[in-house]
Parts: C-alpha cells; structure tokens; sequence
C-alpha cells in the first residue's frame, strides 16, 4: 500500500481538490470572455461536471452536462442516433469530438468538452486497457487526446482523466481568441 497524503489519497493521485483547482483556473477566462461551457462524460461519472460546479460562480459559464455511459445514454441524453455513431469506436478520438461537438451544439454554448474511456479495474469490450481516455474539446477552437495511465485504478482514473480534460480546456481556452 503506499504512502497517503493529508487528504487520504496517494500520491500522484488528483484530488477533488486539485480538480476544483483545475476548473477554477478555466472559470477565469470564461466568465472573463462570457463565454460557456458544456459537458458529455462518460467514465468520468460526473466528476468534471462536480469540479466545474464547486467554483463559486459557475452559473456564469457552466450550462449543463451529461454522463453519457451506456449507447441509451448517448441516444436519451444527447440525441446522437446509432447511424451517426456508425463504425466508430466509444473510446477513441473521433467519438469523444463528436461528444463535445453535440454538447457544444445542443446547450449553444461556446464550449463543449468530453470524456470517454475505460477506468478499470478491466479494459473495456472495444480492446483498451484500463487507464485509456480520449478527450476532446470543441468551440472556438478544437483538439483531442488520448491518455494512457496505465494503471487500473478507477477511482485514481476517474481523476487522472478529469484532471486532463480540464488542462486540455485550459490549453484551448489560452489558444483561442478571446471573441465569444
């Protein structure tokens, strides 16, 4: 077992405190620019939507979002039929743009962000490992990543992978114009 920090959690490991921190840094600009933001997660559980909503003032920028876990989810939640989703794998670049694309779109924000993946303990039925997300933000400007933890840890996971899709918003948002 290793070592734990004061908050209980071992090193390396985001915190929700650090997340916070994380979404604090990207409520800046938005309510700065007035601009907003949107969330489509998946094996993040709604740990990005808590961490943008704990930063007094989320109001300004936050408009709503969506844990997007099963194809029901997908189809109920942010109305993306099987056609569109067609030969496309859940975990992989081109869905998560799609998600943060659809996110963007449907609540009229000028941001939209994602997360999907698998948090382990096991891989998931497409061939990835756990520890695998792709994350993608769409806007003023648009960008995806994969991320490989390699660890099969859920919970250490579930943050490692919040706390890069917001660096990868914080990324966007000082790359793009400041124009709403």
């Amino acid at each position: 077992m290793s070592p734990a920090d004061s908050t209980g959690a071992s090193p390396g490991i985001a915190t929700f405190d650090h997340l916070v921190a994380l979404a604090a840094a990207v409520a800046i600009p938005l309510k700065e620019r007035r601009q907003t933001l949107a969330v489509s997660e998946s094996s993040t559980g709604g740990l990005l939507s808590a961490a943008l909503l704990a930063v007094p003032g989320a109001s300004a920028y936050f408009l709503g979002g969506a844990v997007v876990y099963t194809p029901r989810a997908r189809r109920l939640l942010v109305d993306i039929p099987n056609e569109a989703v067609a030969g496309m794998r859940s975990a992989s670049e081109p869905y998560a743009l799609l998600l943060a694309r659809s996110a963007q779109q449907r609540f009229r924000a000028s941001w939209g962000l994602s997360e999907t993946g698998a948090t382990g303990p096991q891989g998931n039925r497409y061939g990835d490992a756990a520890g695998h997300s792709c994350i993608a933000v769409a806007g003023l400007a648009e960008s995806c990543i994969t991320l490989e933890t390699g660890s099969n840890d859920r919970v250490a996971n579930m943050h490692a992978f919040a706390a890069a899709a917001l660096e990868l918003l914080a990324r966007q948002l000082d790359a793009a114009p400041a124009a709403a």
